[in-house]
């Protein structure tokens, strides 16, 4: 009984240890390496990282910014944002943002000039800024919807970007119509710079989504982001 009694401090002593270790390991600490697209930055890094940061100031955050498709692992990143139907299948992919309904939009000024298209075959007509993939440097053809039923129309235009941020930037210059997610010109179309049209035509697709290897979704610093980022664009929405 007296060595048992002995005993008993020194056990609770590891107990406690034990508990101190486990917390330890559930603690969000550690670098967090994101890839994102450009258009993810106003969309999602930029509101939650000012929140994020002081929350967890044991968690250092890199943020590579990249159109390209990334190869997470090769990269050793811990996720990725993109758009949900580019996703590869195999990896956990989380909601967000909302869906984007795509548009085609341009100035006041450029209409004025060029007159507004009705459907989406007056696009034969104007000048379009057009989108090439970083990866598959495939140019992207316009998307639209008649009946139900989708098809798409490669628009003329003298100018190609590989970045949607840039192709609003020189739509509203007035340089062409851009094509891009009502969210990414949000500001533009609320302040009326920018105007849609042939919104009846135009499909809606799924919007940005965090993914990542199922290996990772256990990781407490990468569980932190997406408790926080969900919660933000939740509210945002």
């Amino acid at each position: 009984m007296e060595f048992l009694a002995r005993l008993q401090p020194a056990s609770a002593d590891i107990g406690d240890a034990v508990e101190a270790l486990v917390r330890l390991r559930q603690r969000p600490v550690g670098r967090l390496r994101l890839s994102v697209p450009r258009i993810a930055l106003d969309l999602v890094i930029l509101p939650v990282l000012p929140e994020f940061r002081p929350t967890y100031p044991d968690i250092q955050v890199e943020v590579a910014v990249d159109d390209a498709s990334v190869d997470l692992t090769a990269g050793r990143f811990d996720a990725g944002i993109r758009i949900g139907e580019f996703i590869e299948r195999d990896m956990v992919a989380v909601r967000i943002t909302a869906d984007f309904r795509w548009s085609v939009l341009g100035t006041p000024g450029y209409f004025a000039l060029r007159g507004r298209p009705q459907v989406p075959q007056d696009l034969t007509g104007h000048e379009c800024i057009r989108y090439r993939f970083p990866t598959a440097q495939a140019v992207y053809r316009w998307q639209f919807q008649r009946k139900g039923r989708e098809f798409s129309l490669d628009p003329p235009g003298s100018v190609i970007v590989n970045d949607h941020i840039t192709m609003v930037e020189l739509a509203k210059k007035s340089v062409g119509l851009a094509y891009t997610a009502d969210l990414v010109a949000a500001r533009e179309l609320r302040s009326g710079e920018l105007e849609a049209v042939l919104a009846s035509h135009l499909p809606t697709k799924s919007g940005l989504f965090l993914y990542f290897p199922a290996k990772n979704q256990h990781q407490p610093k990468l569980r932190a982001f997406i408790d926080m980022a969900t919660r933000l664009m939740r509210k945002a929405r």
